[in-house]
């Protein structure tokens, strides 16, 4: 049995979490970022991490950043075997690395080396990637550049959101990490070196990425659609208003205009032209309204023939 220490902050890291409480290892302490103003009201809002440790009586400690002396010597003092992190957002100094008898495995949401970094799940969606993974890795100074302890593939279904990725993708890490944990001390030491040939980075997403340009081709948008949801949202413009696009697919035989113009809408969908196609929107946001079909949106107003663009 290992005493662990989990560091992990949104969604993603749930499910991991959860299978170490009902393993037969002991989570000795839970790291997750601090509360944070969220919503209209800009209530202080507890991590998803925060939420599930509280209900099942988990110690819990939110430090602002791990470099001061006073975080690494409280890691020290919960004498544990492990560090499992998962998406914990926080860097990680070499006296956190090295505070715990193990050091600390990473599960990282690709298949490494492919998408180091903040958004490996967008990333792989928005390169068109047929499969996805995930990756247990023993964690170094750099950007997940440590050795690989294990591994799992998912192919990447047709249509699938970052959502929907994200949700198979941290039920996988789980499985993962639990087929691995029982012989991890001896999983470290076989750990393989990543090949350097292979590395892509994914950067950490803006909302500046996610404004639609027409002028792309068809394929490339819809992935961007399936890349930004939930967030940021892939968004255009309706004069001055924004329009936020939630779920879009390829159209067929439906002839293009100008990029950004609205050639049909029904119950189907707004079909929007781009550079060398139509773009099907299914589901969409108007300003200050609710996520609606494009049926829905058709009671309230039929765009054909309206430019989706931002106004000069």
């Amino acid at each position: 049995m290992y005493n662990i220490i989990y560091a992990g902050t949104p969604e993603f890291a749930v499910p991991a979490l959860a299978a170490l409480v009902n393993s037969e290892h002991h989570v000795v302490a839970v790291y997750t970022q601090p509360d944070r103003p969220a919503g209209r009201g800009r209530k202080l809002q507890q991590s998803p991490v925060k939420r599930f440790a509280l209900e099942h009586n988990l110690t819990v400690c939110q430090p602002v950043n791990l470099k001061d002396r006073a975080a690494v010597d409280e890691i020290r003092a919960f004498s544990a075997d492990l560090m499992i992190v998962a998406a914990y957002g926080l860097l990680l100094p070499v006296t956190v690395l090295s505070a715990t008898r193990l050091g600390c495995v990473n599960i990282h949401a690709s298949l490494l080396p492919r998408w180091r970094g903040a958004s490996p799940i967008q990333q792989a969606i928005l390169a068109g990637d047929e499969y996805s993974g995930v990756t247990l890795m023993k964690m170094d100074e750099g950007l997940d550049t440590g050795p690989m302890i294990a591994a799992r593939r998912v192919a990447i279904e047709p249509g699938w959101t970052a959502t929907e990725l994200h949700d198979v993708l941290a039920s996988l890490g789980a499985e993962l990490l639990l087929e691995s944990i029982d012989d991890i001390e001896a999983a470290i030491e076989q750990a393989r070196v990543q090949d350097e040939s292979g590395v892509t980075y994914a950067p950490r997403l803006s909302k500046q990425q996610a404004e639609i340009d027409w002028h792309k081709p068809v394929a490339e948008l819809a992935r961007e659609v399936r890349a930004f949801n939930p967030w940021p949202v892939s968004y255009t413009f309706l004069q001055d208003d924004n329009v936020r696009i939630w779920s879009a697919r390829v159209a067929t035989d439906i002839d293009k205009k100008l990029p950004g113009e609205v050639v049909l809408h029904d119950n189907r969908g707004v079909f929007v032209s781009c550079i060398d196609g139509v773009l099907q929107v299914t589901e969409l946001q108007f300003a200050g309204r609710n996520r609606c079909t494009a049926a829905q949106a058709l009671n309230a107003r039929n765009l054909c023939g309206s430019l989706l663009c931002k106004q000069e």
